[in-house]
């Protein structure tokens, strides 16, 4: 087992570059490796191990442990560098739902080892990172779902495209729910557990003293309440969100062309002792962000639900929230819902693995969770340079504002710098 900060970092993946491009053959059973073995990956696993097309060939984590766990109970190789898996020939494709800091890495380094990609959500951690990782995708021709599960959903497809395709009339105003960005962390250190590699769970990013509370992702708080390592919920709930928005605007492949705020300066605190996240999510919700859409479409940081949004149009208001789609006046949903009978929630999984074997793009496709995350990480940006900010989603920069600029992407410590596609 090489150290974390190996010099060698890079060239591991070479054997691995040249994997099948084909993916698994159609009569296969897909092998598939786990990367990062924590609270959602554990539900992904019992998916999978659901599904007879897939089967288990390896897990890695940095916790050594975890990863031993879930082998010792349903077979497969343990590994705690993830490079290890990435060289097996009989890993197709990988599972990956380690912390964000994480996700740019792995993701590339799995495309350019010849393996289809299955990522949580938020896809990215900055915006440069989710359009590095969508051409590594289409480089190396590989089939990449992100885990916006919500797409999968019957409500989520019928409702969104009631209103993509104008059954709302033309959209006034959408009211999303109003995430929190993250703040910052200094809490006290804590032993190292004895199998966790902790120097590698930071990667990217800078090293801290280990604690429990800012190892586990929803604790008190837990690494996705601390900027460094995530979005905050920003980009934890704000990922399917604002998915469910960009899906019923039809703005899979643009986004947003302005993002503002309005209200008192962005003021994180620092938690310095554990306690929960809701004295932090409380004053990271300001101030208001708002954004606007081709075509003066409105939307606000509000009360909207966690899962989707309030969508006002000329016909009416349509709320589309995890597994919901509801009008007023109802009679608009009950006519949707009428005209296609049928056609429940899908497994999102299954629909990775059929495409995996199809060489067809999955219903939640890279390109798909790279614009849902932009989103995100331009409310985030609002709050952080607290002024009125255009965006160009295609050349995705804020033009002629080099400050706004500074914050597409971000540093990362060596050795795990961000590899270009190659």
């Amino acid at each position: 087992m090489l150290a974390s900060g190996a010099a060698t970092f890079p060239l591991l993946l070479r054997s691995g570059v040249l994997a099948a491009e084909a993916g698994a053959g159609a009569n296969d059973r897909i092998g598939i490796g786990f990367i990062g073995m924590g609270r959602q990956a554990g539900g992904l696993l019992q998916e999978m191990l659901r599904l007879p097309a897939a089967r288990l060939v390896a897990v890695a984590d940095v916790h050594l442990g975890r990863a031993q766990a879930v082998t010792a109970k349903h077979g497969g190789q343990a590994f705690q560098d993830y490079r290890r898996l990435l060289e097996l020939k009989d890993v197709d494709a990988v599972i990956t739902a380690t912390p964000e800091q994480w996700r740019g890495p792995i993701c590339i380094h799995s495309c350019q080892a010849g393996k289809d990609v299955y990522a949580e959500k938020p896809m990215s951690l900055t915006i440069r990172e989710g359009r590095l990782i969508v051409q590594a995708a289409r480089k190396y021709n590989r089939v990449f779902q992100v885990g916006s599960q919500q797409r999968s959903m019957s409500r989520n497809r019928i409702g969104c495209e009631f209103i993509r395709t104008g059954k709302l009339g033309k959209i006034k105003r959408v009211i999303a729910h109003n995430y929190p960005t993250p703040w910052e962390g200094r809490l006290p250190a804590q032993p190292v557990p004895g199998e966790l590699d902790w120097d590698m769970w930071c990667g990217p990013a800078p090293v801290v003293p280990y604690n429990k509370d800012l190892f586990l992702p929803r604790a008190n708080p837990g690494w996705l309440s601390f900027r460094p390592f995530s979005g905050g919920e920003m980009t934890g709930w704000g990922a399917h969100g604002f998915d469910q928005v960009q899906w019923a605007l039809g703005m899979d492949e643009s986004g947003p062309i302005e993002v503002w705020v309005e209200g008192p300066k962005f003021d994180p605190p620092t938690y310095t002792e554990a306690e929960p996240k809701a004295r932090g999510d409380k004053v990271c919700s300001v101030p208001k962000v708002f954004f606007r859409y081709a075509g003066d479409i409105v939307m606000e940081l509000g009360n909207g639900p966690d899962g989707g949004a309030l969508f006002q149009g000329e016909k009416g208001e349509v709320k589309i929230d995890r597994g919901v789609f509801e009008s007023n006046p109802e009679e608009l949903m009950v006519e949707a819902l009428r005209s296609q009978p049928g056609g429940g929630n899908q497994s999102h999984m299954k629909n990775w693995l059929d495409c995996i074997k199809s060489r067809a793009r999955p219903i939640a496709d890279v390109e798909t969770g790279h614009r849902s995350a932009t989103v995100c990480h331009l409310g985030n940006i609002a709050r952080w340079a607290g002024r009125r900010l255009k965006w160009d989603p295609v050349k995705e920069v804020f033009p002629d504002d080099k400050d706004a600029n500074q914050y597409l992407d971000r540093e990362r410590r060596k050795p795990w710098v961000l590899p270009e596609p190659m």
